[in-house]
């Protein structure tokens, strides 16, 4: 995978951990601040393809956000910990959209069959949520929590729409390097 070669050359991280969530195969893959892999689990992401948020998305309630609007958006971002709406702590990507990762909530998760809809053996049925990232409850609570904890961390989050250079633009000039045209 280009961005897991490219931050850990790079050091993108900036010495913190990080994870690369990727949209099309519903997938998370969990570094530690070394670029040590940690884990992989399966991902529940936002219901829309796309790659953008709607402008002015987080400021909407739930009930306001349209089909379309429910993208999980592309790029890079400084997660940190900090309270949702129902008081708990969680990982917020992007504060702006209302963009975090967390676990599958239990009251809608169950209705909507998203314990299932995780451990399938397909991405297909992984598009449900809002936006956010879920991920399963023991990864959330016993390797993502612990290691984001005290100062956060980075989330890469693959497009699926756009081209992957587009996104992470430094991955072209990580490219030059590597292919020795640029020196």
């Amino acid at each position: 995978m280009r961005v897991v070669d490219w931050v850990g050359v790079s050091k993108d991280n900036h010495a913190l951990p990080y994870v690369i969530v990727d949209k099309v195969n519903a997938a998370m893959f969990l570094f530690d601040s070394t670029g040590k892999p940690i884990a992989a689990v399966p991902v529940l992401v936002g219901i829309a393809p796309g790659d953008e948020a709607t402008p002015g998305v987080g400021s909407k309630t739930l009930a306001e956000i349209g089909p379309a609007e429910k993208t999980t958006p592309a790029g890079r971002y400084l997660a940190k910990f900090g309270l949702a709406f129902r008081k708990e702590r969680i990982l917020w990507v992007d504060y702006a959209t209302s963009v975090a990762i967390h676990p599958i909530p239990g009251d809608v998760g169950k209705a909507e069959g998203r314990r299932e809809r995780m451990l399938s053996p397909t991405p297909d049925d992984n598009r449900i949520t809002f936006g956010c990232i879920n991920v399963p409850r023991a990864f959330y609570s016993k390797s993502l929590r612990p290691l984001f904890q005290k100062k956060g961390g980075y989330v890469y989050v693959l497009p699926d729409t756009r081209p992957i250079e587009e996104v992470f633009p430094r991955l072209r000039v990580h490219a030059l390097q590597n292919s020795g045209l640029y020196r």
